[in-house]
């Protein structure tokens, strides 16, 4: 049975702040979640809620692809 995901909102307000939002918290895995009046210099970063720095954030994220090493096929052959 596969759970389907909602689509997180993204909110422009008048004065140019970008918001991304996913169940009411901020949280944006492409890139910043919140961009106050359209400047890129003042970005921050969220996953669900909580705030991370540029670094963290990119860590975080990196980490996030691919399979587990316990599910890969070359760890189940047998020599």
């Amino acid at each position: 049975m596969e759970k389907e995901y909602k689509k997180g909102r993204i909110l422009t307000k008048k004065d140019g702040t970008i918001i991304h939002l996913f169940d009411g918290k901020l949280h944006n895995w492409d890139g910043p979640a919140f961009i106050p009046e359209g400047n890129n210099r003042k970005r921050e970063y969220y996953l669900n809620g909580i705030q991370y720095s540029e670094a963290d954030w990119k860590e975080r994220v990196k980490g996030r692809t691919g399979l587990p090493f316990y599910k890969q096929t070359s760890s189940k052959s047998r020599f």
